[in-house]
């Protein structure tokens, strides 16, 4: 961070949040307009419509999960809010890591599962929560603690939380529609669109080529977005290890912590490929036992514990 600030930094993520998800939503229609190409053999008027349908249906979908998302998230999860009578220490970690912070006190939540590990959800600092497994709750002192909480409240502090949850839907809406317009050409919408366009003068030609650039764009596609998820998520959980320390002036706290989560050799039960990213990390063992790839969510622990340390408060 020698030529930017931390806040520069921050900023930034935001910043290229919005037009990457504005980006998708572009991509988005896109498709839809080259699959209603395709579909209706070169009909504007039909391209257009499904374009405007596929947009509609994005929109409603990220609306959707902008405002239950997280209870979605929290539900799937098995994840039960608990009160200040129900773990006093854990309610004044995240008073005073949210002090430090400027955001308000989120909600907060308790996984009933021996794992360790932990996350933050929502929409904006006002509508969050974070969620800890009785597993990791356990384990840790209260240094440790303070920099697991400081890491999730760091999540919400740069919306991360409304990055993740809306990328996950975006992402997700995409691959549906490119599965189901690869679906189709098997169906035989393709060879029909083809058909229509050969009864035109001219129109073979064009209509071939424009089916092979629908084709190979749906499937690479998903790819393309997926590698650019998981590259975002790597550099988020980065930053907010270094909001962490911000907020704790402790880099040793979160990086024994890690330490002791990188230990765990328990499955996380109720996460799956759809919530994993938004954990500390990865839930699915097999998942971190792979070697390192673009596919990867999560930042290698070694690389992360090194990272801290090498923070100065």
């Amino acid at each position: 961070m020698a030529t930017e600030t931390f806040h520069t930094l921050i900023a930034k993520n935001r910043r290229n949040s919005i037009l990457l998800i504005g980006g998708f939503m572009l991509v988005f229609i896109g498709m839809g307009l080259l699959i209603g190409m395709v579909w209706g053999g070169g009909e504007a008027a039909f391209a257009i419509t499904v374009a405007a349908i596929a947009a509609i249906i994005a929109f409603s979908i990220t609306m959707v999960s902008y405002f239950s998302g997280s209870s979605a998230i929290l539900g799937m999860s098995r994840a039960k809010e608990i009160t200040r009578s129900d773990d006093p220490q854990l309610f004044n970690v995240v008073e005073e890591m949210c002090l430090a912070g400027g955001i308000p006190l989120p909600k907060i939540y308790l996984i009933d599962d021996t794992a360790m590990n932990a996350f933050a959800t929502g929409r904006n600092p006002r509508h969050a929560c974070v969620a800890i497994t009785k597993g990791l709750r356990s384990r840790l002192n209260r240094d440790q603690l303070q920099g697991v909480m400081a890491h999730e409240l760091s999540h919400i502090r740069h919306y991360d939380i409304l990055y993740a949850t809306l990328m996950t839907v975006m992402v997700g809406t995409l691959v549906m529609l490119c599965d189901v317009f690869l679906r189709s050409m098997w169906w035989g919408a393709g060879s029909r669109s083809r058909s229509r366009s050969r009864n035109r003068e001219g129109g073979g030609g064009a209509q071939i080529i424009l089916v092979i650039v629908a084709l190979v764009l749906a499937i690479l596609a998903p790819i393309l977005a997926r590698i650019i998820q998981m590259s975002l998520s790597r550099q988020r959980e980065y930053l907010a290890d270094a909001g962490s320390v911000e907020l704790t002036r402790n880099p040793e706290g979160l990086a024994t912590a890690l330490a002791k989560l990188g230990g765990d050799e328990e499955v996380l039960e109720v996460a799956n490929r759809a919530t994993a990213p938004l954990y500390i990390v990865h839930p699915i063992k097999k998942f971190e036992e792979r070697s390192k790839s673009i596919f990867d969510t999560h930042p290698p622990l070694k690389d992360r514990i090194q990272k801290l340390y090498s923070l100065t408060t």
